[in-house]
């Protein structure tokens, strides 16, 4: 039986690019508990001010249930 936990990752402001030692610091928080990257998925993700929404990934993490 396995687990899923669902991650999002979204970049501040429109225009950004992709900070990969920012994504590498959360895979590898991640992993360190066990959890393994199952899929990332891009789409707009809700901002934190207003209801607009920013482009961003969900980041969708597995591991085989404790317990």
């Amino acid at each position: 039986m396995y687990e899923y936990k669902v991650v999002t990752f979204r970049e501040a402001l429109i225009g950004d690019a992709l900070d990969s030692d920012k994504l590498e610091k959360v895979l590898n928080k991640h992993a360190e508990d066990g959890w393994a990257l199952k899929d990332i998925t891009s789409g707009d993700v809700k901002g934190r001010i207003g209801p607009g929404a920013v482009d961003g990934l969900l980041l969708t993490f597995e591991r085989t249930r404790q317990g």
